[in-house]
């Protein structure tokens, strides 16, 4: 079937994301809070929607990516939002990082409505985005999720595409990368400060890692940011602290300990109390660096 998207939030990621289902020649419907993405991707071919509500009127397809887990429940289940016009039959899918628990909720609200709901966030920052190579862990019903694989290809990788399994495991999913990522960006900082302290060159230190055990996107992308200085975001801060409190919420509702994760979101807390949270969450090293007595806690500005 032709399919019709309403794709509501265009930030940093959504935005290309949306751009990608226009130029697969899917009819898209966009809205956003901010106009001017809005307007950006209407001369792009794009109709404009005045609310979620009006999004998903005359659309198959409901997408959303936005911020947090309020941000999905006011935008699905409050006034003027998704649930209030979604047609039978239609399915949302939820790219957003979000609450496992809510998640779940959210998708038995859509069921009453005749609806499928997937969650399917993503992991590939703004760079994945707007190459349409993200990763995408899908949690939801198998039919739903066949029938909105050549959307999700569209946006993201299709090797990279992988369904999880019933609802929520997607955003589990999403919990498992957040932590092991913050894994390694404190292991880079650390080396990297080690590195820096002893007198020795973090480029070359980098260089010898990457053709090791020691490889990791994180230390190719992350590092050279690092390296650079360079903390322009493709993630911000604060969004990456909203996941480490999700994870850490739902390591809570799981009874399981996850001590390394709890010392990375200190030091997220602690970039984001130093007026860090706008920069990419890659300055968390910039945190390690100074308790090195390396430098100050750059704003990257």
């Amino acid at each position: 079937m032709a399919e019709t998207i309403g794709f509501i939030g265009l930030g940093i990621m959504g935005k290309p994301m949306a751009r990608h289902l226009l130029n697969a020649g899917y009819k898209t419907v966009v809205h956003s809070r901010s106009r001017p993405p809005v307007d950006e991707l209407v001369a792009a071919g794009a109709a404009a929607a005045d609310s979620p509500a009006d999004a998903a009127r005359a659309a198959t397809i409901v997408i959303t990516m936005l911020p947090d887990t309020p941000d999905v429940e006011l935008v699905l289940a409050g006034e003027h939002g998704v649930l209030s016009t979604l047609q039978s039959g239609a399915i949302v899918i939820d790219m957003s990082s979000i609450s496992p628990v809510a998640t779940e909720r959210l998708a038995v609200l859509v069921a009453a409505k005749g609806g499928s709901m997937l969650d399917a966030p993503v992991s590939g920052g703004e760079v994945g985005a707007i190459n349409a190579s993200l990763s995408i862990m899908v949690g939801g019903d198998a039919a739903a999720f066949a029938r909105a694989q050549p959307v999700l290809a569209a946006m993201g990788n299709p090797e990279r595409i992988v369904h999880i399994g019933k609802s929520g495991a997607g955003q589990i999913c999403k919990v498992c990368n957040q932590v092991a990522i913050g894994g390694a960006l404190a292991g880079v900082s650390e080396a990297f400060a080690l590195a820096k302290k002893a007198g020795v060159d973090g480029a070359k230190v980098r260089q010898a890692l990457l053709g090791g055990f020691a490889a990791s996107r994180v230390l190719e992308v992350h590092g050279e940011r690092m390296l650079a200085g360079n903390y322009t975001p493709g993630f911000r801060t604060k969004l990456y602290q909203k996941d480490l409190r999700i994870a850490n919420e739902t390591a809570g509702a799981n009874s399981v300990a996850m001590p390394a994760t709890a010392i990375v979101t200190q030091l997220v807390n602690a970039l984001v109390a130093a007026d860090g949270g706008d920069l990419d969450y890659s300055a968390l090293g910039t945190v390690l660096f100074k308790m090195a007595g390396l430098e100050p806690l750059s704003t990257g500005r």
